[in-house]
């Protein structure tokens, strides 16, 4: 089989408003105007309809209550149980997610020929919905655990394979020519070549992978379970503690920035070794 004979490749610096404004990172106070004006875009929906008779069963919405019932929770232990739960789903499924994507996904790009086979069957279950999958791994799997790790991998897998050959084929077709100049074998480039150029892409698929896991999590979590944020959430629904539900969502917004964030740290870290 023949190795790659095609990379496109193209320097981020010379592309994109990037080449207009240049590559630069605004910081943080950027950031923190942001959230002030997601905060205040919030406080004013809340009372604009929350002050009115019809809704006003839904208070609950608002910023107060939600995050005093936010720092309510977080005193108790069933919240840390749950949030715990909920994160240890999230990274086994993504990290078997990943195990099974990234080689896959640097297979797809380096070998033409299994590119061309793969690409319609993986395109066929990415527009899957995930939870479709949802009464197979019931039947499937004996314990509720495992049916969410299956669910967390198919909603993920995807993105990680297509997310790694994409990196793969931006590789600089010269530095291929180079290495096999040089007697480097297809192992060999995979090794030294491949994968360290391709690793900032697959954090990049795993920042992806992280947020559709939470939306396979949370309604995953509302059959079969007694703890996660997404069991807390539909327990508040039943009880109608609207304040408690919605913080269980800013809770779920809290740890997937926090979780996006060390990724994102990771990612330019790797970046600027391979361009040093």
């Amino acid at each position: 089989m023949k190795s790659i004979n095609r990379f496109i490749y193209k320097d981020p610096k010379q592309v994109g408003l990037n080449a207009i404004f240049g590559n630069r990172d605004l910081g943080w106070k950027y950031e923190l105007i942001g959230l002030a004006a997601f905060a205040l875009v919030w406080m004013m929906v809340a009372g604009f309809f929350f002050t009115r008779p019809e809704f006003s069963q839904f208070n609950g919405f608002s910023p107060g209550p939600t995050f005093k019932a936010l720092m309510t929770a977080a005193q108790e232990s069933r919240f840390w149980i749950s949030v715990f739960a909920s994160l240890k789903r999230i990274l086994i499924g993504i990290s078997l997610a990943a195990i099974t994507g990234v080689p896959i996904g640097i297979l797809v790009g380096f070998y033409p020929m299994f590119r061309g086979l793969s690409y319609s069957p993986i395109q066929f279950v990415r527009m899957i919905s995930p939870l479709s999958w949802m009464p197979i791994a019931i039947l499937l799997f004996a314990s509720f655990e495992s049916a969410i790790y299956f669910l967390i991998v198919m909603a993920t897998i995807c993105p990680i394979i297509l997310n790694t050959t994409i990196g793969v084929l931006n590789i600089n077709p010269q530095w291929i020519k180079m290495a096999l100049n040089q007697g480097a074998n297809n192992f060999q480039l995979i090794k030294t070549i491949i994968i360290p150029f391709s690793l900032p892409y697959m954090l990049t698929s795993l920042r992806l992978a992280l947020g559709v896991a939470w939306i396979v999590l949370v309604p995953a979590e509302f059959l079969g379970v007694s703890s996660g944020l997404g069991y807390l959430i539909n327990d508040a629904r039943d009880t109608m503690e609207y304040d408690k539900l919605m913080a269980m969502i800013i809770a779920i917004g809290i740890l997937g920035f926090s979780l996006d964030r060390i990724i994102q740290k990771l990612q330019h870290t790797f970046s600027w070794s391979w361009n040093e």
